[in-house]
């Protein structure tokens, strides 16, 4: 089961994949974006990161709508908009629960990636970090009976679906104007997506 300490270890454990890999993620954005991707996921999971490190709130979805505001102030980003979004549709799947087991990390997970879909008009296939997240989460949902086993599969999926950006073009944000040249790139967004599976598994 997983309750508001866990939440912290998680979300510490991708603040410091973040960090680690912020300047491997402004090289990727900087190719077609503006090249502020590292930052903004470094400043967005660390704001996260120390609320909930400080935070007494038991109820998850509380605790996860909070990260959402936290997440937006500290990454005002195209991408720290669209995490917001999943940090929201979490926050409102999980609202009234102090623990939760992995079937139900899996579906609250799964709740986020459909808030995202709705509130960015995007999906998988369209070059961005839904391409890693949504493989990502219907791996840990298939693998979830399976314990620790399950975060493996869904970091798998996860790295499979950003590769996959490779053979995509951009349709959302300043990656468009681009066409024919994002194809080869890996998008950054999605590698984004894939580090939060990688520091979780």
């Amino acid at each position: 089961m997983a309750n508001r300490t866990q939440l912290a270890e998680s979300l510490k454990k991708i603040s410091s994949k973040m960090t680690e890999k912020e300047k491997y993620l402004i090289e990727l954005d900087a190719k077609f974006g503006d090249g502020d991707l590292g930052l903004s996921m470094k400043q967005g999971f660390g704001k996260v990161a120390d609320y909930l490190a400080k935070a007494e709130e038991n109820d998850l979805g509380i605790l996860l709508r909070n990260c959402s505001s936290e997440f937006n102030e500290a990454a005002p980003s195209t991408l720290g908009t669209i995490i917001s979004f999943g940090f929201m549709g979490m926050a409102k799947y999980l609202k009234g629960k102090t623990s939760v087991d992995l079937p139900d990390i899996a579906s609250a997970m799964e709740a986020g990636i459909q808030m995202i879909m709705n509130k960015a008009k995007s999906k998988p296939g369209d070059k961005t970090i839904l391409d890693s997240l949504y493989p990502a989460v219907q791996a840990l949902k298939e693998h979830a009976s399976e314990g620790e086993t399950a975060w493996e599969e869904a970091y798998k999926a996860a790295c499979a679906g950003a590769e996959k950006t490779r053979k995509m073009k951009g349709v959302h944000g300043r990656i468009a104007y681009y066409g024919e040249k994002t194809l080869g790139e890996m998008d950054g967004g999605a590698v984004a997506g894939m580090l939060i599976f990688e520091a979780l598994k």
